[in-house]
Formats: C-alpha cells, structure tokens, sequence
C-alpha cells in the first residue's frame, strides 16, 4: 500500500486522531527492522487502531477510496474470471466487486499508474469500467497466498455423491489427459481428497473429493496399477488402458492415507526437433557439440526439466542406418524407430549391469539413462574411452557443476578431463501464450535488470523492443501461458578447461575460464527467450532467482 505523500502519512493520521504520536514512532522504530513494510501495514499489524479506520482514513489521505478485503466478506466474485492469478500477484490487484458494467479493484498500490492502466485496460477489453480502491498489501498477500495452486477453469472431474470409484478415477485421469497434464495428484487430506494436475510445470488443484471416497478410490488405483491391495507402504505399479498411454503409479502413505502420484507417458509421441525445444545456436555449432566420438556428453538439470527429450532430439539427429544405437531406459518413454531400446526393471537389472552388457552388442553409440552411481559413472568412462559415443543425464544445477558430481562419484579428474565432451544444462519455461498476449513495452524496472545481466556477462540485448502482458484466457486455463520452451547453457570442454580439471581446479576457477572463452549460463539464453518473445522476466525469476 503506498503511504508517501508530501505530508508524513504519519502525521496527517495524527492530526485526524486516528493514531497516537507513540503509535507512529513505534511503527518507525518497526520500520527500521522491516524496511520493505509500508507504514500502513504496520500500523495495521501493530493493530493501534479499527483496521476499517485506519484504511478508509488513510484512502482519504490518499485521494483513493479505502476498503478492508479480509474478515468482512467484501470479495463476491472469482478473481481469475476478469484477469489471471498471475496479472493479479505482479500487480497486488484484487477485482471484489461488479454491478452495472462497473468492476471494483483493490490495490495495494495506487501511484504506480502504469501497473492501474495496464488492468484498467484489460478490464475495458472486457466491455467493463474499473473503480480503483486502495487497501492493506499484507492482506492483499494474504488473498493471494489462499488462492496459489489453483486455477479458474472448470476442471470437469466428477465428484457427486452417487459416483462410484470407478468413475471418480477414470474422470480424473481422463481430465488430466484432456488438460495436458503431465503428473496427476491424489492426495488424502485431514477432511477431504484434493486432486492437482501438474500443467507445464504449474501444480493447479482441480477438484475436493468427500473423504468417505478415499478407500473405495485407493482400492481402485491400486486395482488398475496391478498394486498389492493389502499393502500400505510405498509401491509402484503401472496403468495401461487408456489408450496411447503408459500411466506410471506411484504410492506413498502418509499421515491421512495413501498419496498417488500418476505420471502420464504418452506413447508413440513425436520428437521435436531440438531447436523447437529452444536449443540456442546455429545448425553448425549444434553440429560440433553432438557429432562426437570416443567421448561422453551428458545432460543436467533437475528432475522434470525435459533432458530426457533433449536426448530423443539429439539421437533422432544422429540416427542413421549405419549406425548401431542402444538406449538404456527407465523407462522407455518414446519408441523410436531403428534404435535398440533396452528398459530397466529395477528389480532385475540395474543400468551398470545392463550397460557391460551392451558393450558386447557393437555398439556406436550408447544412450543411458542417467549416471546414478560410481560403477555406472565409469563403465560409461570406459565405453567413451574405447571409441563409442555415449550421452547421457545427471542431476546437478548447471554444466560446470556436471565436473563436480562426476567428482563426488568418485570418477577421477583424468578420466573426466579425457573422456567428457560437452556438458548442456538446461530448464523448462512456460511459453506466454498465444491467444491472449497483449504487447507492450518494458519497464524501467525490467530493463534494468536486463541491462545489468547483459554488462555482467558482456552480451547486449535489446531493451527497446517489445514483450508482453499475459491476462490469460480459456484456451491457457487463465495462466496467460501455454506449454514450454527450453533454456539452455553449453559447455564444450576446450584445451584450457580440460587443463583446468586435471589440475584439480575447482568449479570457480574453471566457471572463470569458460566464461573467458564461449560459454553464456543459463540466465543469458532465458534473457534472449524474453527479448525475443517467447516468455517474460517473471517466469524466467521464477526458476532462477535473477531478482
């Protein structure tokens, strides 16, 4: 909530009587610790006065009209029905009211013009005229906070009394099918079952089941996945009656029951191409860092951040007739055809043990599915060493830090140093969507981060063109965004970093050799995705922290 005026918004408070001299200095003295509180919301915190007073008189002060949100019932419509949740936390707005064509929105900041316009706008594309209020930011936070995760389209999961368990699921796994879901939530709560579907990476509840259901559905899950039906600990099982889908089940008790997680594979899927999954470069420089031999590339990044898609892209590329690819899976998500697709079962096979075996089958290339441990970590060394070309993934935050796990697995420094080609980090973010982006320019605020990150890694990007608002519509579920693109950083071990590992020098020091030479990280390929259209600054702090 704003509070700086000509006059101390602390002394015209006093003059009207509303507070007390020892109240503003105590909220001063609270200010000190607390710099980004406002005195408004401090005072309200400090709770010296009727919260109704203090807002409307401080509206007064203001020239806005002030209204108190929280505990009095003022909130009569769906925020997400007029602008996404999204619109609503970048700019602290809340629509509370509408009659006559007329929408009421609370802010917590009213000087901020250019943040009004832009929802004043929206609103008017919506054939309605904004009334601007003003009220307390903590409890605009606070709104907001009970409303993370979920998200304003209607989700269609049945959940009436009369719906039997199997009904209930199949409502909810064909929904999430239906919404592009990639994982589906069932989740036993204290009252209640929540249902969440994981969308490009966004977790949004989508439906509140009666809590006399959850046996009926636990036993239905467990019935269809080919799970123990006694058991009540951890398990796994597999779903396949949908069709051109492998469903992956995953069981874990907690506190309120059983909590099911479902993956959803779809089969027989397409492979992008990889510069359709944002790969940066031109076809020459992609060409240097795949076409290799004697050596491994590796692919990092946290879990569900798309480098195993990024592997299909590289091996579709690689493919031909004449060469003898094998893949070692778990599992097996796309079938490609040609390639010699092996899947683990944990319980049988592990990837070290399937991987010596492979190495018998004259292989030229060896795709495996993640270096999990020291034994896989050096037979993939070795197969690299004797002249096949072996790719793979590996959990760690970027491509340098790829030399630090490979490190802590115990491999040693010459056999990194000798074998390693190229590591790629990478991330997943949402895609403004298409249907409901509205242009605009950038913000002082935005181009001075941009600037800052583009001096900081001595890359210009250009500030003054144009990026987008995202008010979002039903073809997005309201998120103003649709589907994914990639970010990603590349580092092909030259001379001096090769150099730098076997001398064991740390990640800091080979971090300042690479940026020395042509390695960009991560933040300067989101940055080129933003500048050229295909996210905002918002979504790229949302995975790295820039700001």
């Amino acid at each position: 909530m704003e509070t700086r005026r000509r006059q101390p918004i602390g002394v015209e408070l006093v003059k009207r009587g509303v507070v007390k001299e020892k109240d503003i200095e105590n909220a001063l003295q609270y200010q000190k610790e607390h710099p980004d509180k406002k005195l408004g919301d401090i005072l309200y915190h400090l709770d010296v006065c009727e919260p109704n007073l203090l807002i409307e008189t401080i509206g007064d002060i203001l020239g806005e009209k002030g209204i108190l949100l929280v505990g009095n019932n003022n909130i009569k419509v769906k925020l997400t029905d007029y602008f996404s949740f999204e619109v609503a936390k970048r700019n602290k707005a809340i629509p509370f009211e509408v009659a006559s064509g007329r929408i009421k929105v609370c802010f917590a900041n009213t000087s901020n013009t250019k943040k009004m316009n832009d929802i004043k706008m929206l609103l008017l594309n919506k054939g309605l005229v904004m009334e601007t209020y003003i009220t307390f930011e903590s409890d605009i936070n606070k709104i907001l906070k009970s409303m993370e995760g979920q998200i304003s389209n209607n989700f269609e999961v049945s959940s009436g009394d009369n719906d039997t368990a199997v009904n209930l699921v199949d409502s909810i796994i064909k929904t999430g099918i239906k919404r592009r879901a990639s994982d589906i939530h069932i989740e036993p709560m204290a009252n209640e079952i929540r249902v969440r579907y994981r969308i490009d990476s966004e977790l949004f509840t989508a439906a509140k089941i009666k809590k006399e259901k959850q046996q009926h559905i636990i036993g239905r899950l467990k019935a269809i996945s080919n799970m123990h039906q006694e058991k009540q600990e951890s398990q796994d099982g597999r779903i396949l009656l949908y069709e051109n889908y492998n469903i992956r089940v995953s069981s874990q008790p907690n506190i309120h029951g059983e909590k099911f997680v479902l993956r959803l594979l779809k089969k027989d899927t397409s492979i992008k191409d990889i510069f359709e999954l944002g790969f940066p470069g031109t076809e020459q420089e992609l060409e240097q860092t795949i076409h290799k031999k004697n050596s491994i590339t590796i692919i990092a990044g946290p879990t569900g951040e798309g480098k195993t898609t990024t592997l299909y892209s590289i091996m579709d590329r690689l493919d031909r007739p004449e060469i003898n690819i094998t893949t070692i899976e778990d599992p097996v998500e796309i079938r490609i055809p040609g390639l010699n697709q092996i899947e683990i079962d944990e319980n049988k096979s592990s990837f070290s043990g399937t991987l010596r075996n492979v190495l018998r089958q004259d292989p030229d290339i060896i795709l495996v599915g993640e270096i999990r441990d020291r034994e896989t970590g050096e037979i993939a060394i070795q197969a690299g060493q004797t002249g096949h070309y072996v790719l793979s993934t590996i959990h760690t935050i970027d491509s340098i830090e790829v030399i630090t796990r490979l490190r802590k697995l115990g491999l040693s420094d010459y056999d990194i140093a000798s074998t390693l080609a190229t590591s790629i980090s990478q991330r997943l973010i949402r895609r403004i969507c298409p249907q409901c982006k509205q242009e605009r320019k950038f913000t002082d605020r935005e181009k001075k981060i941009i600037t800052q990150i583009g001096e900081k890694y001595n890359v210009k990007f250009d500030v003054n063109g144009i990026t987008y608002d995202t008010p979002g519509c039903k073809y997005c579920n309201n998120t103003g965004y649709y589907d994914r693109i990639g970010i990603f950083e590349v580092l092909n071990l030259t001379d001096e970093i090769k150099e730098a590992i076997m001398t064991g020098k740390s990640s800091l020091e080979i971090r300042k050799i690479a940026l020395e030479q042509f390695y960009e990280p991560l933040v300067v390929d989101g940055i080129r995705k933003i500048v050229n259209g295909y996210t905002t600054l918002e979504e790229l702090n949302k995975k790295l922290l820039i700001y």
